[in-house]
């Protein structure tokens, strides 16, 4: 008798990639990190606030390292794409993550303010992975962009971000459809309310009940990441229970 063949497609291991998550130091960010090394990636936390990334990459130990990033600043972007390529020589997974908002009318959101959601929430997404483009291709690695419901649906007094969102999300289906001649998977992860500072700083009185833990898009996105060569989740929709893409 002939033994039997396993044909079963292999999921991707992402012990030793490297791995850059913007907004890494809380939230989402920090919960992605928590998850990507505990498969075994190099993580490398970066966020605007540097202290935050350090104390994360601390309790992370060594398999996860800190970099100051500005998605918003070009120079920065430029700046820590070089300290990767001195540390690692490569970038295997690029997650843009870091994220701002703001709520007010139309009418009254300041003009600066309209210009930074605009540039952290989709300018600095695409700089950052032009930037990380070649080391990305040398790996037939992965970009992920951290979307949002916003990018599906609309409420009031948060037309900035709306715009920014539904941005990325047609940013992301472009590099996907871009990436595919060079080996470079590229998926959008459209996530529904987290139970993050992201929220509940803002709209303390939020029921906690309509929201889920980030903890659980970390593991979508991990198992996206882990995808056998050849497949790839262009866009995925992780939502609370009670949360629906539309109204």
């Amino acid at each position: 008798m002939s033994a039997l063949v396993d044909n079963a497609p292999r999921t991707r291991s992402l012990r030793d990639s490297v791995v850059l998550v913007t907004g890494g130091g809380g939230g989402l960010g920090a919960a992605i990190s928590r998850e990507l090394t505990g498969a075994g990636a190099a993580v490398v936390v970066a966020d605007v606030a540097d202290e935050r990334a350090r104390a994360l990459a601390d309790e992370l130990g060594p398999r996860a390292s800190s970099l100051p990033l500005d998605v918003a600043d070009p120079s920065s972007i430029a700046d820590a794409v070089a300290a990767i390529a001195d540390q690692h020589g490569r970038i295997d997974v690029l997650i843009n993550n870091a994220g701002v908002d703001r709520t007010d009318p139309i009418d009254e959101i300041p003009p600066d303010t309209w210009s930074r959601i605009i540039d952290v929430n989709l300018r600095g997404p695409a700089l950052l992975t032009r930037a990380a483009w070649p080391m990305l291709r040398d790996a037939h690695g992965d970009v992920v962009n951290i979307v949002s419901t916003a990018a599906k649906r609309a409420w009031a007094n948060a037309s900035a971000y709306h715009a920014s969102k539904w941005g990325l999300l047609g940013l992301s289906h472009a590099l996907h459809a871009e990436g595919r001649a060079c080996g470079i998977r590229v998926s959008a992860i459209v996530a529904g309310g987290m139970r993050t500072p992201f929220l509940l700083d803002r709209f303390p009185d939020i029921d906690l009940d309509t929201l889920q833990e980030p903890a659980a898009v970390a593991r979508v996105i991990r198992f996206v990441l882990e995808l056998p060569a050849g497949t790839v989740m262009p866009e995925t929709l992780v939502l609370p229970e009670q949360e629906s893409s539309w109204p």
